[in-house]
Protein backbone atom coordinates (compact mmCIF):
# COMPACT_ATOMS: atom_id res chain seq x y z
CA UNK A 1 0.00 0.00 0.00
CA UNK A 2 0.71 3.74 -0.66
CA UNK A 3 0.46 6.48 1.70
CA UNK A 4 1.38 9.84 1.37
CA UNK A 5 1.50 13.34 3.42
CA UNK A 6 3.57 16.68 3.50
CA UNK A 7 6.01 18.48 5.49
CA UNK A 8 8.46 21.02 4.48
CA UNK A 9 12.46 21.79 4.51
CA UNK A 10 13.46 25.24 5.34
CA UNK A 11 16.08 27.37 3.41
CA UNK A 12 16.98 30.75 4.29
CA UNK A 13 13.75 32.19 6.08
CA UNK A 14 11.42 30.27 4.06
CA UNK A 15 9.91 26.75 3.87
CA UNK A 16 9.16 24.79 0.88
CA UNK A 17 6.73 22.01 0.59
CA UNK A 18 8.14 18.46 0.69
CA UNK A 19 6.00 15.09 -0.11
CA UNK A 20 6.54 12.52 2.15
CA UNK A 21 5.27 9.41 0.61
CA UNK A 22 5.49 5.57 2.14
CA UNK A 23 5.30 2.19 -0.23
CA UNK A 24 5.21 -1.47 1.72
CA UNK A 25 5.30 -4.19 -0.43
CA UNK A 26 7.25 -7.64 -0.95
CA UNK A 27 10.94 -7.56 0.22
CA UNK A 28 12.88 -7.60 3.39
CA UNK A 29 15.01 -4.14 3.51
CA UNK A 30 13.98 -0.30 4.46
CA UNK A 31 15.17 1.99 1.47
CA UNK A 32 15.15 5.85 1.92
CA UNK A 33 15.19 7.86 -1.57
CA UNK A 34 15.45 11.83 -1.87
CA UNK A 35 18.74 12.75 -0.85
CA UNK A 36 17.91 12.61 2.98
CA UNK A 37 20.77 13.55 5.07
CA UNK A 38 22.60 10.99 8.38
CA UNK A 39 19.99 12.69 10.46
CA UNK A 40 17.12 11.82 8.55
CA UNK A 41 18.62 8.34 7.37
CA UNK A 42 18.41 7.58 11.23
CA UNK A 43 14.89 8.10 11.90
CA UNK A 44 14.42 4.17 10.63
CA UNK A 45 15.72 3.66 14.03
CA UNK A 46 13.50 6.43 16.45
CA UNK A 47 10.70 5.81 14.53
CA UNK A 48 10.83 1.79 15.28
CA UNK A 49 11.47 2.73 18.68
CA UNK A 50 8.36 4.92 18.93
CA UNK A 51 5.74 3.05 17.22
CA UNK A 52 6.77 -0.25 19.04
CA UNK A 53 5.92 1.44 22.06
CA UNK A 54 2.40 2.46 21.37
CA UNK A 55 1.78 -1.34 20.01
CA UNK A 56 2.22 -0.67 16.79
CA UNK A 57 4.90 -2.80 14.79
CA UNK A 58 7.56 -2.05 12.35
CA UNK A 59 6.86 -3.98 9.20
CA UNK A 60 9.01 -6.35 8.29
CA UNK A 61 8.90 -6.40 4.63
CA UNK A 62 10.26 -4.31 1.85
CA UNK A 63 9.51 -0.13 2.92
CA UNK A 64 10.38 2.50 0.57
CA UNK A 65 9.93 6.27 1.72
CA UNK A 66 10.44 8.72 -0.73
CA UNK A 67 10.99 12.65 0.04
CA UNK A 68 9.88 14.65 -2.44
CA UNK A 69 11.34 16.51 -4.92
CA UNK A 70 14.60 14.35 -4.57
CA UNK A 71 16.99 16.66 -5.62
CA UNK A 72 16.62 18.91 -2.78
CA UNK A 73 18.53 17.89 0.35
CA UNK A 74 16.75 17.03 3.35
CA UNK A 75 18.46 17.54 6.25
CA UNK A 76 17.23 17.49 10.68
CA UNK A 77 15.24 14.89 12.57
CA UNK A 78 11.85 16.52 11.95
CA UNK A 79 10.76 14.04 9.49
CA UNK A 80 10.25 11.73 12.19
CA UNK A 81 6.34 11.70 12.33
CA UNK A 82 5.80 12.21 8.89
CA UNK A 83 7.15 9.30 8.14
CA UNK A 84 5.64 7.01 11.14
CA UNK A 85 2.88 8.03 10.78
CA UNK A 86 2.84 7.30 6.93
CA UNK A 87 4.46 3.87 7.62
CA UNK A 88 1.41 2.81 10.19
CA UNK A 89 -1.08 3.95 7.23
CA UNK A 90 0.66 1.57 4.60
CA UNK A 91 1.18 -0.92 6.25
CA UNK A 92 -2.69 -1.21 7.08
CA UNK A 93 -2.42 -0.45 10.74
CA UNK A 94 -4.18 2.67 10.53
CA UNK A 95 -6.86 4.33 8.46
CA UNK A 96 -5.66 8.11 8.63
CA UNK A 97 -8.09 9.05 5.73
CA UNK A 98 -6.97 12.94 5.89
CA UNK A 99 -2.86 12.48 6.37
CA UNK A 100 -2.69 13.93 3.07
CA UNK A 101 -4.31 17.28 3.56
CA UNK A 102 -2.19 18.12 6.60
CA UNK A 103 1.23 19.01 7.35
CA UNK A 104 3.00 17.28 9.52
CA UNK A 105 6.43 17.68 10.88
CA UNK A 106 8.25 16.54 14.12
CA UNK A 107 10.86 14.93 15.85
CA UNK A 108 10.17 11.76 17.73
CA UNK A 109 11.97 10.00 20.82
CA UNK A 110 12.58 6.73 21.61
CA UNK A 111 9.65 6.59 23.32
CA UNK A 112 7.66 8.31 21.20
CA UNK A 113 6.99 11.74 22.55
CA UNK A 114 8.01 14.84 20.40
CA UNK A 115 10.76 17.17 20.85
CA UNK A 116 10.87 20.84 19.70
CA UNK A 117 11.87 21.13 15.82
CA UNK A 118 13.25 24.63 14.31
CA UNK A 119 11.98 26.86 11.71
CA UNK A 120 8.27 26.11 12.56
CA UNK A 121 7.13 30.00 11.79
CA UNK A 122 8.08 29.99 8.04
CA UNK A 123 6.67 26.21 7.58
CA UNK A 124 3.68 27.25 8.76
CA UNK A 125 3.08 30.42 6.76
CA UNK A 126 4.10 27.93 3.73
CA UNK A 127 1.43 25.64 5.01
CA UNK A 128 -1.01 28.34 5.27
CA UNK A 129 0.04 29.71 1.47
CA UNK A 130 -0.26 26.24 0.39
CA UNK A 131 -3.85 25.77 1.61
CA UNK A 132 -3.50 23.09 3.62
CA UNK A 133 -6.64 21.76 6.51
CA UNK A 134 -3.93 21.70 8.95
CA UNK A 135 -0.62 21.74 10.43
CA UNK A 136 0.30 18.89 13.23
CA UNK A 137 3.74 19.77 15.01
CA UNK A 138 4.85 19.20 18.81
CA UNK A 139 2.75 20.97 21.44
CA UNK A 140 5.96 23.33 22.14
CA UNK A 141 6.10 25.01 19.45
CA UNK A 142 1.88 25.50 18.41
CA UNK A 143 2.36 28.74 19.85
CA UNK A 144 4.44 30.24 17.63
CA UNK A 145 2.76 28.53 14.92
CA UNK A 146 -0.40 29.80 15.74
CA UNK A 147 0.71 33.03 14.83
CA UNK A 148 -0.01 32.53 11.69
CA UNK A 149 -3.96 32.43 11.41
CA UNK A 150 -6.53 30.78 8.57
CA UNK A 151 -5.22 27.49 9.72
CA UNK A 152 -5.91 24.98 11.83
CA UNK A 153 -2.54 24.24 14.93
CA UNK A 154 -2.91 20.76 15.90
CA UNK A 155 -0.12 20.59 18.76
CA UNK A 156 0.49 16.71 19.59
CA UNK A 157 2.67 15.51 22.84
CA UNK A 158 3.41 11.65 21.17
CA UNK A 159 2.94 10.04 18.22
CA UNK A 160 0.11 7.87 19.49
CA UNK A 161 -1.95 11.09 20.15
CA UNK A 162 -0.95 11.88 16.33
CA UNK A 163 -2.74 8.61 15.87
CA UNK A 164 -5.97 9.42 17.39
CA UNK A 165 -6.54 12.61 16.08
CA UNK A 166 -6.18 11.47 12.20
CA UNK A 167 -8.42 8.33 13.31
CA UNK A 168 -10.90 10.49 14.85
CA UNK A 169 -10.65 8.87 18.09
CA UNK A 170 -9.38 12.39 19.63
CA UNK A 171 -10.87 15.47 19.11
CA UNK A 172 -7.63 18.14 19.41
CA UNK A 173 -9.27 21.70 19.38
CA UNK A 174 -6.97 24.13 17.01
CA UNK A 175 -4.74 26.33 19.01
CA UNK A 176 -5.28 29.91 18.39
CA UNK A 177 -3.75 32.96 19.15
CA UNK A 178 -4.76 36.69 18.79
CA UNK A 179 -1.52 38.24 17.09
CA UNK A 180 -1.86 41.44 17.74
CA UNK A 181 -2.82 41.17 21.34
CA UNK A 182 0.07 38.87 22.11
CA UNK A 183 2.45 41.37 20.01
CA UNK A 184 0.79 44.39 21.92
CA UNK A 185 1.45 42.40 25.47
CA UNK A 186 5.29 42.71 24.95
CA UNK A 187 5.30 45.17 23.11
CA UNK A 188 8.89 47.64 25.02
CA UNK A 189 8.89 45.11 27.30
CA UNK A 190 12.54 45.55 28.12
CA UNK A 191 14.71 44.56 31.21
CA UNK A 192 16.88 47.70 31.01
CA UNK A 193 16.22 51.55 31.10
CA UNK A 194 18.31 54.64 30.48
CA UNK A 195 17.02 56.24 34.33
CA UNK A 196 19.43 53.63 36.12
CA UNK A 197 22.31 55.38 34.37
CA UNK A 198 23.89 57.99 36.57
CA UNK A 199 26.34 60.96 34.54
CA UNK A 200 27.20 60.27 31.34
CA UNK A 201 24.46 63.05 29.89
CA UNK A 202 26.28 63.67 26.99
CA UNK A 203 26.97 59.84 25.77
CA UNK A 204 22.74 59.32 26.36
CA UNK A 205 22.70 62.04 23.73
CA UNK A 206 24.75 60.55 21.12
CA UNK A 207 22.88 57.03 21.94
CA UNK A 208 19.51 58.88 21.38
CA UNK A 209 21.14 61.07 18.18
CA UNK A 210 22.24 57.02 16.54
CA UNK A 211 18.45 55.65 17.65
CA UNK A 212 16.92 58.75 15.57
CA UNK A 213 18.91 58.50 12.85
CA UNK A 214 19.35 54.63 12.64
CA UNK A 215 23.29 55.55 12.88
CA UNK A 216 26.32 53.25 13.73
CA UNK A 217 28.13 54.16 17.01
CA UNK A 218 31.52 53.68 18.42
CA UNK A 219 31.85 54.42 22.39
CA UNK A 220 36.07 54.82 23.57
CA UNK A 221 36.94 54.74 27.08
CA UNK A 222 39.04 53.07 29.88
CA UNK A 223 37.58 50.12 31.34
CA UNK A 224 34.43 50.20 34.00
CA UNK A 225 33.41 53.46 32.65
CA UNK A 226 29.89 52.53 31.50
CA UNK A 227 30.32 51.69 27.91
CA UNK A 228 28.65 47.92 28.25
CA UNK A 229 25.72 49.51 30.51
CA UNK A 230 24.68 52.13 27.90
CA UNK A 231 24.77 49.78 24.77
CA UNK A 232 22.54 47.18 26.49
CA UNK A 233 20.03 50.26 26.82
CA UNK A 234 20.22 51.32 23.06
CA UNK A 235 17.17 48.80 22.28
CA UNK A 236 15.18 50.29 24.68
CA UNK A 237 14.93 53.89 23.17
CA UNK A 238 14.95 52.68 19.25
CA UNK A 239 10.85 53.17 17.82
CA UNK A 240 8.85 49.78 19.00
CA UNK A 241 8.95 46.95 16.35
CA UNK A 242 6.34 47.57 13.64
CA UNK A 243 3.94 43.86 13.49
CA UNK A 244 5.68 43.50 9.88
CA UNK A 245 9.35 43.71 11.75
CA UNK A 246 7.98 41.26 14.70
CA UNK A 247 7.29 38.47 12.45
CA UNK A 248 10.17 38.53 10.25
CA UNK A 249 12.45 39.01 13.36
CA UNK A 250 11.17 36.27 14.57
CA UNK A 251 10.81 34.12 11.42
CA UNK A 252 14.77 34.42 11.60
CA UNK A 253 15.15 33.66 15.48
CA UNK A 254 12.43 30.86 14.32
CA UNK A 255 15.00 29.38 12.05
CA UNK A 256 18.37 29.24 13.87
CA UNK A 257 15.97 27.27 16.42
CA UNK A 258 16.43 30.39 19.39
CA UNK A 259 12.77 30.75 20.27
CA UNK A 260 12.97 28.39 23.22
CA UNK A 261 9.54 26.27 23.85
CA UNK A 262 5.95 27.16 24.10
CA UNK A 263 7.09 31.27 22.70
CA UNK A 264 5.49 32.82 20.29
CA UNK A 265 6.25 36.32 19.06
CA UNK A 266 9.35 38.58 19.09
CA UNK A 267 7.69 42.38 20.09
CA UNK A 268 11.17 43.78 21.64
CA UNK A 269 14.10 44.54 19.34
CA UNK A 270 16.71 42.46 19.16
CA UNK A 271 19.98 42.93 21.48
CA UNK A 272 23.06 40.70 20.43
CA UNK A 273 26.23 40.79 22.12
CA UNK A 274 28.74 38.30 20.36
CA UNK A 275 32.33 37.36 22.14
CA UNK A 276 35.58 38.76 20.52
CA UNK A 277 36.34 35.11 19.61
CA UNK A 278 33.40 34.38 17.61
CA UNK A 279 34.78 33.02 14.25
CA UNK A 280 33.34 35.18 10.43
CA UNK A 281 30.77 31.94 9.66
CA UNK A 282 28.84 32.72 13.34
CA UNK A 283 29.24 36.03 12.57
CA UNK A 284 27.48 36.77 9.09
CA UNK A 285 25.76 33.12 8.88
CA UNK A 286 26.67 30.43 6.62
CA UNK A 287 27.82 26.60 7.24
CA UNK A 288 27.20 23.56 5.72
CA UNK A 289 23.49 23.75 6.27
CA UNK A 290 23.56 27.35 5.84
CA UNK A 291 22.29 29.25 9.33
CA UNK A 292 21.66 32.52 10.22
CA UNK A 293 24.60 34.47 11.59
CA UNK A 294 24.73 37.30 14.65
CA UNK A 295 24.13 40.20 12.18
CA UNK A 296 21.08 38.38 10.99
CA UNK A 297 19.15 37.56 14.84
CA UNK A 298 20.10 41.52 15.09
CA UNK A 299 17.90 42.32 12.35
CA UNK A 300 16.10 45.21 13.25
CA UNK A 301 18.01 45.87 16.20
CA UNK A 302 21.08 46.12 17.90
CA UNK A 303 24.02 44.43 17.33
CA UNK A 304 27.09 45.23 20.06
CA UNK A 305 30.18 44.43 19.73
CA UNK A 306 32.08 44.60 22.54
CA UNK A 307 36.39 45.19 22.86
CA UNK A 308 36.57 45.90 19.03
CA UNK A 309 39.97 45.83 18.21
CA UNK A 310 40.14 42.48 20.11
CA UNK A 311 37.69 40.75 17.02
CA UNK A 312 39.45 38.90 14.21
CA UNK A 313 40.80 41.44 11.43
CA UNK A 314 38.50 38.80 9.14
CA UNK A 315 35.36 38.64 11.27
CA UNK A 316 35.46 42.60 10.73
CA UNK A 317 35.92 42.67 7.16
CA UNK A 318 33.31 40.49 5.96
CA UNK A 319 30.99 42.65 8.00
CA UNK A 320 31.59 45.65 5.62
CA UNK A 321 29.24 44.67 2.91
CA UNK A 322 26.27 43.52 4.85
CA UNK A 323 26.37 47.19 6.74
CA UNK A 324 26.06 48.47 3.11
CA UNK A 325 23.25 46.29 1.81
CA UNK A 326 21.14 45.20 4.89
CA UNK A 327 21.17 41.85 4.16
CA UNK A 328 23.66 38.97 3.79
CA UNK A 329 23.74 36.77 0.93
CA UNK A 330 25.91 33.00 1.41
CA UNK A 331 26.24 31.21 -1.63
CA UNK A 332 27.22 27.17 -2.02
CA UNK A 333 27.69 25.17 -4.91
CA UNK A 334 23.36 24.13 -5.19
CA UNK A 335 21.99 26.77 -3.15
CA UNK A 336 22.33 30.90 -3.05
CA UNK A 337 20.36 31.73 0.28
CA UNK A 338 19.87 35.39 1.46
CA UNK A 339 19.13 36.27 5.12
CA UNK A 340 18.37 39.99 6.15
CA UNK A 341 20.51 42.27 8.18
CA UNK A 342 19.55 45.75 8.95
CA UNK A 343 20.69 46.41 12.47
CA UNK A 344 22.29 49.39 13.98
CA UNK A 345 26.20 48.50 15.15
CA UNK A 346 26.76 49.29 18.40
CA UNK A 347 30.73 49.25 19.24
CA UNK A 348 33.35 49.40 22.45
CA UNK A 349 36.50 49.57 22.82
CA UNK A 350 40.05 50.84 24.96
CA UNK A 351 41.36 53.66 24.18
CA UNK A 352 44.62 51.77 24.40
CA UNK A 353 45.72 48.15 25.54
CA UNK A 354 46.48 48.91 29.03
CA UNK A 355 43.04 50.82 29.01
CA UNK A 356 44.14 54.12 30.41
CA UNK A 357 45.21 56.37 27.34
CA UNK A 358 43.45 60.22 27.62
CA UNK A 359 42.34 59.14 31.30
CA UNK A 360 41.60 61.74 33.85
CA UNK A 361 43.42 60.48 36.96
CA UNK A 362 45.77 57.40 35.45
CA UNK A 363 48.44 56.86 33.29
CA UNK A 364 48.55 55.41 30.33
CA UNK A 365 51.85 52.80 30.48
CA UNK A 366 51.73 51.48 27.09
CA UNK A 367 55.09 51.98 24.90
CA UNK A 368 55.38 54.54 22.43
CA UNK A 369 53.59 53.64 18.74
CA UNK A 370 51.52 50.87 20.86
CA UNK A 371 48.09 52.73 21.07
CA UNK A 372 48.47 53.41 17.28
CA UNK A 373 49.10 49.97 16.39
CA UNK A 374 45.97 49.12 18.67
CA UNK A 375 43.76 51.71 16.96
CA UNK A 376 44.73 50.54 13.64
CA UNK A 377 43.70 47.06 14.60
CA UNK A 378 40.00 48.36 13.42
CA UNK A 379 40.50 49.25 9.52
CA UNK A 380 39.41 52.76 8.03
CA UNK A 381 37.02 50.92 5.65
CA UNK A 382 34.83 49.57 8.77
CA UNK A 383 35.27 52.87 10.46
CA UNK A 384 33.70 54.96 7.57
CA UNK A 385 30.56 52.80 8.34
CA UNK A 386 30.76 54.26 11.73
CA UNK A 387 28.99 57.91 11.96
CA UNK A 388 29.67 58.38 15.49
CA UNK A 389 32.58 58.48 17.59
CA UNK A 390 32.01 58.90 21.22
CA UNK A 391 34.43 59.31 23.87
CA UNK A 392 33.26 57.99 27.92
CA UNK A 393 34.68 59.54 30.98
CA UNK A 394 34.43 57.87 33.89
CA UNK A 395 31.68 58.78 35.89
CA UNK A 396 32.53 60.49 39.19
CA UNK A 397 31.70 59.53 42.82
CA UNK A 398 29.53 62.85 43.13
CA UNK A 399 27.62 62.08 40.23
CA UNK A 400 27.21 58.31 40.87
CA UNK A 401 25.57 58.76 44.34
CA UNK A 402 23.61 61.92 43.17
CA UNK A 403 19.53 61.23 43.49
CA UNK A 404 19.09 63.58 40.58
CA UNK A 405 16.55 61.68 38.52
CA UNK A 406 17.05 61.19 35.42
CA UNK A 407 15.52 60.73 32.00
CA UNK A 408 13.42 57.45 31.46
CA UNK A 409 13.95 55.28 27.93
CA UNK A 410 10.51 55.91 27.35
CA UNK A 411 10.70 59.80 27.74
CA UNK A 412 13.60 59.37 25.08
CA UNK A 413 11.63 57.53 22.42
CA UNK A 414 9.34 59.87 22.60
CA UNK A 415 11.68 61.89 20.84
CA UNK A 416 13.49 59.27 18.48
CA UNK A 417 9.84 58.59 17.44
CA UNK A 418 8.86 61.43 16.39
CA UNK A 419 12.37 62.33 14.39
CA UNK A 420 11.54 58.54 12.69
CA UNK A 421 8.32 60.15 11.60
CA UNK A 422 9.67 63.04 9.95
CA UNK A 423 11.94 60.68 7.98
CA UNK A 424 9.56 58.34 7.19
CA UNK A 425 7.83 61.63 5.53
CA UNK A 426 10.75 62.53 4.16
CA UNK A 427 11.73 59.15 2.74
CA UNK A 428 8.42 58.14 1.33
CA UNK A 429 8.99 58.03 -1.78
CA UNK A 430 12.10 55.04 -1.48
CA UNK A 431 10.64 52.04 -0.17
CA UNK A 432 14.37 51.38 0.67
CA UNK A 433 14.97 54.11 3.04
CA UNK A 434 14.12 54.30 6.48
CA UNK A 435 15.91 56.76 8.10
CA UNK A 436 19.02 59.27 7.31
CA UNK A 437 21.96 56.95 8.37
CA UNK A 438 20.31 54.81 4.75
CA UNK A 439 20.79 58.05 2.42
CA UNK A 440 23.46 57.70 -0.49
CA UNK A 441 25.66 59.91 -0.92
CA UNK A 442 23.84 61.82 -3.82
CA UNK A 443 20.60 62.48 -1.81
CA UNK A 444 22.84 63.52 1.26
CA UNK A 445 23.54 66.78 -1.17
CA UNK A 446 19.90 67.18 -1.79
CA UNK A 447 18.44 66.48 1.81
CA UNK A 448 21.06 68.05 4.37
CA UNK A 449 21.80 71.71 2.49
CA UNK A 450 23.56 73.99 4.83
CA UNK A 451 23.86 77.75 4.48
CA UNK A 452 27.59 79.55 3.99
CA UNK A 453 28.18 79.88 7.50
CA UNK A 454 27.76 76.52 7.75
CA UNK A 455 30.07 75.51 5.02
CA UNK A 456 32.22 77.74 6.84
CA UNK A 457 32.33 76.11 9.73
CA UNK A 458 32.61 72.70 8.17
CA UNK A 459 35.52 73.93 6.30
CA UNK A 460 37.20 75.44 9.46
CA UNK A 461 36.37 72.20 11.43
CA UNK A 462 38.09 69.99 8.66
CA UNK A 463 41.38 71.71 8.58
CA UNK A 464 41.75 72.63 12.43
CA UNK A 465 40.71 69.43 13.59
CA UNK A 466 42.36 67.22 10.62
CA UNK A 467 39.04 65.66 9.94
CA UNK A 468 39.32 63.07 7.08
CA UNK A 469 37.74 63.84 3.99
CA UNK A 470 35.36 60.45 4.50
CA UNK A 471 33.97 62.44 7.67
CA UNK A 472 32.11 65.39 5.11
CA UNK A 473 29.08 63.11 4.38
CA UNK A 474 28.95 61.83 8.06
CA UNK A 475 29.06 64.79 9.69
CA UNK A 476 25.98 66.35 7.36
CA UNK A 477 23.74 63.34 8.04
CA UNK A 478 24.55 63.18 11.77
CA UNK A 479 23.42 66.74 11.70
CA UNK A 480 20.47 66.04 9.62
CA UNK A 481 19.30 63.58 12.68
CA UNK A 482 19.82 66.41 14.94
CA UNK A 483 17.55 69.15 13.18
CA UNK A 484 15.13 66.23 13.32
CA UNK A 485 14.91 65.76 16.82
CA UNK A 486 15.16 69.63 16.52
CA UNK A 487 11.93 69.58 14.93
CA UNK A 488 14.16 72.07 12.11
CA UNK A 489 13.77 71.67 8.52
CA UNK A 490 16.93 73.49 8.13
CA UNK A 491 20.41 72.35 9.50
CA UNK A 492 21.57 74.96 11.79
CA UNK A 493 24.94 75.89 12.95
CA UNK A 494 24.05 74.51 16.24
CA UNK A 495 23.07 70.90 15.08
CA UNK A 496 26.56 71.11 12.50
CA UNK A 497 28.94 72.25 15.47
CA UNK A 498 26.95 68.90 17.72
CA UNK A 499 28.15 66.62 14.97
CA UNK A 500 31.40 67.61 14.48
CA UNK A 501 32.42 66.93 17.87
CA UNK A 502 31.61 62.97 17.06
CA UNK A 503 34.50 62.27 14.85
CA UNK A 504 36.76 61.32 17.29
CA UNK A 505 38.72 58.99 15.50
CA UNK A 506 39.02 60.93 12.58
CA UNK A 507 41.48 63.96 14.31
CA UNK A 508 44.87 63.60 13.00
CA UNK A 509 46.74 62.88 16.26
CA UNK A 510 44.39 60.84 18.09
CA UNK A 511 46.32 58.69 19.22
CA UNK A 512 49.76 60.72 18.81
Amino acid sequence: MLAKTFGAAVYGVDAKVITIEVNVGKGTRFHMSGLPDSAVKESEHRVESAIKNYGFRMPRIKVVVNLAPADIRKEGSAYDLPIGLCILKASGQITAELLDQYMIMGELSLDGTLRPIKGVLPIAIEARKNKYKGLVLPKENAQEAAIVNDIDVIGVSNINEAVEFFEGKMQIEPLEVDTRDVFMAELNNYDVDFKDVQGQENIKRALEIAAAGGHNVIMIGPPGAGKTMLAKRLSSILPPLSLHEALETTKIHSVAGKMGSNSSLISTRPYRSPHHTISDVALVGGGGNPQPGEISLSHNGVLFLDELPEFKRTVLEVMRQPMEERKVTISRAKISLDYPANFMLIASMNPCPCGYYNHPEKECVCAPGVVQRYLSKVSGPLLDRIDLHVEVTPVSFDEMTANRKTESSTEIRERVIRARETQAGRFKDNATIHSNAMMPSQMVKDVCEINEAGKTLLKTAMERLGLSARAYDRILKVSRTIADLAGSDEIKIEHLAEAIQYRSLDREGWAG
